[in-house]
């Protein structure tokens, strides 16, 4: 059961923000529920006989129309089938604010027509600005399924001129392969932006290693560090050497980002992991940080968790065949990472985003892309 909501109606908004709370809306069966009040205690109770609904608060009773209380049970009822409603029920809260002082005390204020089609411009009644809002696909001539789309098919393998030919094929839209170049550089920049602060909660055991790609016609090493337990990616760097300059800057963007130093961290043999063990992790005080340095592939203790990673991202290198310069390979990397972090469910975490396992849940519903978009453009403005 899917309901196809017009968002206008304002008994079917309030009905959301009713089938949005925490034990709102309590069923008792299929028929009968009992649907707290908004604006007073107490609660209402919504039947349903046939396909007829009936409530017995005054708006039901006296209107003889489907009020809020009946349109959150419909919702309640079709929640197992259907995420679109708190989708909705979101985008139209993110919507809900000004853009330039924040307030809530807005109205709408007509349409902006465009190619895309009309869009709902907003007043705010305490600054007198007017704007329509902004879900992070503003002034963009592409609808956002489509940029969403592209995104998606590009960070799971697929080469760009393959995207475009995907687009044109299925979709009617023919765009050049810079175009989607740019939406991939634009969005990894604005949610790595949003993403680089939330605090995931971490395992005590880490794993770091490197691996080579070409950039600009010449190897270089992209360097990796994640969590054992949630499989999340902590840091990546992009270096032409493997220095201890390197190794160091990976570390300490690590224990930056987790914000505390693990029991254990296991890598390879390379003598620039030991000393920027020494470095980075190394007090005098206990517990200590264990460095487990792997010197031999029948080592017991073993780096799998992070060599499967670097084989997701020999997928996508392989399909690219080299990147143009560094500060290429560094957006790329930064994108695929923020990709497999909280946008890509993983069979060993039973079907969980690495985010996800860590605690850090943003709800991003069925368009991944979209809503994480939406979030970090809702925060950058």
């Amino acid at each position: 059961m899917v309901i196809k909501m017009e968002v206008s109606n304002p008994r079917i908004m309030r009905g959301l923000a009713i089938a949005a709370q925490a034990r709102h809306v309590n069923r008792k069966d299929n028929q009968t529920f009992r649907v707290k009040a908004q604006s007073r205690g107490g609660s209402y109770i919504v039947t349903k006989q046939g396909s007829e609904w009936t409530c017995n608060c005054p708006d039901h009773y006296y209107r003889k129309i489907e009020c809020k209380h009946i349109h959150a049970a419909k919702m309640e009822l079709a929640m197992g089938d259907s995420l679109e409603i708190f989708e909705t029920y979101k985008q139209t809260q993110e919507n809900s604010k000004c853009r330039y002082c924040g307030s809530d005390n807005i109205e709408r204020y007509g349409y902006r027509y465009t190619k895309r089609g009309k869009k709902q411009v907003q007043k705010c009644k305490d600054c007198g600005r007017k704007f329509t809002p902004d879900n992070g696909f503003g002034k963009m001539k592409a609808e956002p399924k489509m940029i969403t789309l592209a995104l998606d098919l590009y960070f799971k393998g697929i080469s760009l001129r393959k995207v475009v030919d995907h687009l044109n094929q299925f979709h009617g839209i023919r765009l050049n392969h810079t175009t989607i170049l740019r939406w991939i550089n634009k969005y990894s920049e604005i949610v790595n932006a949003y993403v680089e602060d939330l605090r995931p909660d971490l395992s005590e055991m880490w794993h770091a290693d490197e691996m080579m790609i070409r950039c600009g016609g010449r190897w270089s090493w992209l360097w990796n560090l994640m969590d054992s337990e949630t499989r999340f990616l902590l840091a990546n760097l992009v270096s032409k050497t493997r220095e201890l300059s390197e190794a160091r800057r990976l570390f300490h963007e690590a224990k930056v980002r987790a914000g505390k130093r693990p029991a254990v961290i296991i890598t390879d043999g390379m003598q620039s992991y030991r000393d920027a063990h020494m470095k980075e992790f190394r007090t005098q005080r206990k517990p200590r940080t264990e460095h487990i340095r792997l010197r031999r592939f029948e080592d017991k203790v073993n780096n799998n968790p992070i060599e499967r990673l670097h084989g997701t991202v020999r997928e996508r290198d392989k399909v690219m065949r080299g990147l143009q310069s560094e500060q290429t390979a560094k957006t790329m990397m930064n994108g695929l990472k923020n990709y497999y972090n909280f946008l890509r469910p993983h069979m060993g975490l039973e079907n969980k985003t690495p985010a996800q396992a860590a605690n850090v849940d943003l709800e991003l519903g069925r368009n991944r892309w979209q809503s994480i978009i939406r979030q970090s453009s809702s925060v950058d403005t």
